[in-house]
């Protein structure tokens, strides 16, 4: 019997110099349809009344729960590593400027 080995070719990932260097973000809203998740990262810094939106992803519904998986993974691997992240209290929290959060409109 003919053995059927598929395998499926190795995706290249290509990382441009201006991609490299990141976005640096401390608020997340996150908003979604029936269709996609949108999550718009974005930057509250001192004396800057506007927080700007410098990303936007737009995934459907299942690589957003793929990316929930691998964060979660990633969360504990840290976790293990370095220790347990520490999480303000919900008072505390409401005191920050920009926690990350869920935004409750839709996309």
């Amino acid at each position: 019997m003919e053995e059927n080995n598929t395998q499926q070719p190795e995706l290249g990932i290509e990382l441009s110099p201006e991609v490299a260097q990141g976005k640096y973000a401390n608020l997340v809203l996150i908003g979604h349809s029936g269709s996609e998740f949108v999550l718009d990262f974005a930057s509250v810094l001192p004396g800057i009344p506007k927080a700007l939106v410098n990303s936007r992803l737009i995934l459907a519904p299942e690589n957003a729960k793929r990316l929930l998986l691998a964060l979660n993974e990633n969360i504990q691997r840290y976790e293990q590593e370095f220790g347990a992240i520490g999480m303000p209290s919900v008072e505390e929290e409401s005191k920050t400027v920009a926690p990350f959060g869920i935004a409750k409109n839709e996309a």
